[in-house]
């Protein structure tokens, strides 16, 4: 049997009830390149370990940090994550042209998104 692999971050995400506030402060902060629009991408920075992740600045109801993270089998993770005290937010859905997702929550309420490739 092929042995398990640790799951890595892929992208993330920051919620902001202001996300042009937020922009502002993490552009001037961290010198970050952000783009325009209702999803505000982020590149990578200089310097980062391949592979090099990104991520995005969106609007919300709250603010928060939201890790995506990739897994191998979405459902089974699903399962543990209820299992280990979390809960499903949303079931899979795909991205097109791109990966299938689903939103969890830890035992804490902190939403994660699983991400398959």
């Amino acid at each position: 049997m092929e042995s398990d692999w640790a799951r890595p971050v892929v992208h993330w995400e920051i919620e902001a009830v202001d996300p042009e506030r937020i922009a502002g402060f993490y552009r001037e902060l961290f010198n970050w390149e952000i783009g325009a629009g209702k999803v505000k991408a982020i590149a990578p920075g200089l310097g980062a370990p391949e592979p090099q992740i990104s991520g995005h600045i969106i609007g919300g109801r709250e603010s928060r940090v939201v890790l995506n993270i990739q897994v191998r089998d979405l459902r089974a993770s699903m399962e543990k994550a209820v299992a280990l005290g979390g809960s499903v937010l949303r079931e899979p859905f795909d991205i097109p042209g791109g990966p299938t997702l689903a939103w969890i929550t830890d035992p804490e309420g902190n939403r994660v998104t699983l991400v398959q490739q």
